[in-house]
């Protein structure tokens, strides 16, 4: 019987073992597979957010990226309003003196007026006769200072004056408007042969005169020195021609009379004498 109860103890504790590390085993697997597992049932809660970390250092630049498309066009819009007028500005300098303009229309006859009082002007005709021989006087005196002393020469709406200065065109022709007058223009054949003679007795062979060239959109002509063009008239050396295509007018063609009547084109810089002509005042 003890043999029996011995045996029996030693075969429960050994099955105790046995159960121990079965469990010890089936725990081991357990643990294994839950640290091989990735499937949703084995997740583990996550712990708290750690802190941020430090900023990286910047990028390379990237390639740059392909065009866009085109813009669709805009319509323009509509014009602004008008703005408001500015302030005037400064008067600007005085110009030169203009042309005298041509005459005007003749005005309406006035009304007629009252009669006069009978006179016996018998004692003032002797008076008035006197007066009449005195003016001829003043004026032959006149005329032998514009002649003799001033050198002088007239036609019957003009006096023309040699002035012995040589100066170019341009100061010339300011000469002359300074004096109240203009560079001489010879627009008939009187007027040059006068001129003309002028110069002669005078001892020189040429001066300037109020004739100029004028090249404008590739047209080039000659126009006196109020503007007006060269028409019928003009005496042009056998050197010199007006259309002549191997010298045409430009802006720096100006012209001589010679002594011989004849004009010449020469540089508008060259220093002349010249001719300055001034209009009779009309009584």
């Amino acid at each position: 019987v003890g043999r029996k109860k011995k045996s029996a103890l030693g075969f429960k504790q050994y099955l105790l073992i046995l159960l121990k590390q079965t469990e010890l085993i089936k725990f081991k697997v357990e643990l294994l597979n839950s640290s091989n597992s990735c499937g949703p049932h084995h997740l583990r809660n996550p712990g708290d957010q750690g802190d941020y970390g430090e900023q990286g250092e910047e990028g390379k630049l990237g390639k740059n990226g392909p065009p866009g498309l085109a813009g669709t066009k805009r319509v323009p819009g509509e014009p602004g309003l008008k703005g408001e007028v500015g302030p005037s500005g400064k008067m600007g300098p005085i110009g030169e003196k203009g042309d005298k303009g041509a005459k005007g229309f003749d005005g309406p006859v006035g009304i007629k007026g009252q009669a006069g009082a009978t006179c016996d002007c018998g004692r003032y005709r002797k008076v008035v006769g006197q007066l009449d021989e005195n003016l001829g006087k003043l004026r032959n005196n006149v005329k032998f200072v514009k002649n003799v002393v001033l050198g002088l020469k007239e036609t019957e709406d003009r006096y023309y004056l040699l002035v012995k200065e040589p100066k170019k065109f341009r100061e010339a022709s300011m000469n002359c408007k300074l004096r109240g007058g203009a560079l001489a223009m010879p627009k008939t054949n009187n007027i040059n042969r006068l001129m003309a003679d002028y110069i002669s007795q005078a001892g020189l062979t040429r001066v300037y005169v109020g004739v100029q060239g004028l090249f404008k959109d590739g047209i080039g002509s000659y126009i006196y020195a109020d503007s007006t063009p060269l028409r019928e008239f003009a005496v042009w050396s056998q050197e010199e021609q007006l259309y002549s295509t191997s010298s045409p007018a430009t802006n720096v063609s100006c012209v001589e009379l010679l002594n011989t009547g004849t004009w010449n084109k020469v540089v508008c810089e060259t220093p002349l004498f010249f001719i300055c002509e001034f209009p009779k005042s009309r009584r």
